[in-house]
């Protein structure tokens, strides 16, 4: 496997899978080589395979149409605008889920769960310009037929009247924003329905326009930001609010002599009740063997029950199956969104249960027990005893790698603000802006996004961020990038002195030690899942508030270095339509078409103040975005 030689994989665990006979996502994506070139060389080259007179090919020169008429530009624009779409479907089906749960609780269908944050649910009320006093189901039940409106608005979808869009836009977004969006008729009417229109759209005999096409990529974006704060609001309200949390991460954290268990996917509904139970069965494991049970988090679901309850970090979506290979684990139980189906693949090499929740999420040869709200205890109390009982089933040969770092998480923006408070009570966001504008921190910028085996496992996120912390720029993380930086130690509280800039070392301290703080804070944060990228906009509106100054024009960025899946594709339509300039490594598929990717990299800024930025290298991306912060601090005449 030619890995890269600077790696985060484990190279005895590939040698103990190679023996074992477990074939691994390295090897799976160098059995592809080549891939297939059309749409991601410079070369011009696209393929539409939008309805069955083709596949169609574009070569310039040779073949200008596809056989329906369709120019490049039209079939690059149209799959972008199709990945934008089935992202916002996973955020949106995520966030209705969890709208539902609450809807369930105030019904009484829902023993197993409570309302944990009365005061977020209230605020949330007044926001939305509903009654936030007396008694708190009935509180709950307007928020909720807010929330459910979102999704089942219908008026004004093809000719939208003034003033008619998302709640959660409305109560989330800035008022420059929404002016604007409202001038380019962008702002969504319904989460679901978009992304069913996106598709009618795209479809062959519809929308040729590229430039409208890329509008509707906005579009979703606008409705992907709307899903993604429905999902943190109603998970902070059923959950609680997360709080900054001491734990540990990388494959160290699972242990040789306990029942391990692993939650993997990204809702908090199942994984709560599986670490709750897990605790309360905990004496079960001793009857098999064990010491006990130890609860391990993967990919996103790992963040929610890591911000919440200070589960360890196993791995990110691409080492799940390392996981496995340690031959430690007993039970995998995953719910939804960036599941390798390979993972049984390598179970069957190991004793581990893949256990599946999800009814739309079913994987051959795993284990399914259903997963309902109205019967969460007994299905997690299920699993438990799954994993407790195939502990007698461990293969003699276990290797867990030792490496693991302490870590800091759970930066939610009412927990940086909790921070703040403690150095400016009366105005909490005072030092922050101030230490903007003096230079000790130069910018924030926001990682996020997955794993890509493109980069033979080089760690670009964390070469990345040392250089961006190094400049004194803050870092702000979630999903998969948040694991990555917790594995290899920037989360770590030794983190600051090792790595961060004089400037941006004195700030963090200054923090820590105003809140009495044991250790030093490290200087990337870790803000949580796919779907707390919310939270990212959440910390930043009040701080333009304050500045009144708009989003674009603040020293911000966000970058996807690695991103994978049509999730990352939302969420970066999402980020440009808010203003904010976007770093996207590997490289889109848009390059078939010189005017999307003109309008994207340059054009754009023009429209929202945003653009897209390449960097192939994580030198050549820290570059750009530390001369795009410089440049929007010349702006602002700051230091």
């Amino acid at each position: 496997m030619p890995l890269a030689k600077k790696t985060y994989v484990n190279k005895k665990l590939l040698q103990k899978a190679k023996k074992d006979k477990a074939k691994l996502v390295f090897d799976r994506f160098e059995e592809q080589q080549p891939l297939c070139p059309f749409g991601i060389t410079p070369l011009g080259d696209v393929c539409c395979k939008n309805c069955y007179n083709g596949p169609c090919r574009i070569i310039p020169k040779k073949q200008e149409r596809g056989i329906c008429g369709a120019t490049a530009d039209v079939i690059v624009a149209r799959n972008l605008l199709r990945h934008a779409a089935a992202g916002v479907s996973c955020h949106g089906d995520h966030a209705r889920e969890a709208v539902l749960l609450l809807l369930k609780i105030i019904q009484g269908k829902a023993p197993g769960y409570k309302i944990k944050n009365e005061i977020k649910l209230r605020m949330i009320a007044r926001r939305l310009g509903k009654k936030s006093t007396g008694p708190i189901m009935d509180v709950a039940k307007e928020v909720v037929l807010e929330a459910l409106e979102d999704y089942r608005r219908q008026e004004g979808l093809f000719h939208r009247k003034e003033g008619e869009f998302l709640n959660w836009t409305r109560i989330s977004a800035l008022p420059e924003r929404i002016a604007l969006w409202e001038k380019l008729d962008i702002l969504p009417i319904n989460i679901d329905m978009e992304t069913s229109h996106a598709e009618h759209q795209t479809t062959m005999g519809n929308d040729a326009d590229p430039e409208h096409l890329l509008l509707s990529v906005l579009r979703q974006g606008i409705a992907d930001g709307a899903a993604m704060r429905i999902a943190t609001d109603m998970q902070d309200i059923i959950f609680k609010i997360p709080k900054i949390v001491r734990s540990e991460a990388n494959l160290g954290v699972l242990k040789k002599d306990y029942v391990n268990i692993a939650v993997h996917g990204h809702s908090p509904l199942l994984s709560d009740k599986v670490v709750e139970w897990a605790k309360k069965l905990d004496k079960k494991a001793k009857t098999v063997g064990a010491k006990g049970i130890n609860i391990v988090g993967v990919c996103c679901t790992g963040n929610e029950v890591l911000m919440r309850h200070g589960i360890p970090l196993a791995a990110s979506e691409i080492r799940a199956e390392m996981v496995i290979t340690t031959g430690a684990l007993d039970a995998m139980v995953v719910d939804m969104q960036c599941i390798y189906p390979s993972v049984q693949e390598v179970a069957q090499c190991y004793h581990t249960k893949i256990i599946t929740s999800i009814d739309y999420v079913r994987i051959p040869g795993a284990v399914h027990i259903p997963f309902e709200v109205e019967d969460a205890d007994k299905t997690a109390q299920k699993i438990i005893m799954t994993g407790v009982e195939n502990f007698k089933n461990r293969p003699s040969h276990i290797f867990i790698p030792p490496e693991k770092f302490t870590m800091y998480g759970g930066f939610s923006a009412e927990a940086i603000t909790n921070l703040l408070k403690k150095v400016n009570s009366a105005e909490p966001l005072k030092p922050l802006i101030q230490n903007l504008k003096n230079g000790n921190v130069r910018g924030i910028v926001a990682i996020v996004g997955c794993r890509n085996p493109k980069l033979r496992g080089y760690p670009f996120h964390e070469e990345l961020m040392k250089i961006l912390i190094k400049n004194n720029i803050l870092v702000v993380v979630t999903g998969c990038a948040a694991h990555a930086a917790a594995s290899s130690g920037l989360m770590a509280p030794d983190a600051t002195e090792k790595y961060a800039g004089k400037k941006l070392a004195s700030v963090i301290k200054a923090i820590s030690k105003a809140n009495n703080m044991k250790d030093v804070l490290p200087p990337v944060w870790h803000v949580g899942s796919c779907v707390d990228n919310s939270r990212i906009e959440q910390l930043l509106n009040p701080v333009a508030k304050k500045l009144k100054k708009p989003l674009h024009k603040l020293p911000i960025a966000v970058s996807a270095p690695e991103y994978v899946t049509e999730k990352a594709v939302a969420i970066a339509s999402w980020a440009l339509a808010l203003g904010i300039t976007t770093h996207i490594n590997p490289v889109p598929p848009v390059t078939g078409s010189k005017f999307v990717t003109k309008v994207l990299t340059k054009d754009l800024e023009k429209i929202t103040g945003s653009r897209v930025i390449i960097g192939e290298t994580h030198q050549a991306a820290a570059k750009e975005i530390i001369k795009h912060i410089n440049k929007k601090r010349k702006s602002l005449k700051w230091k």
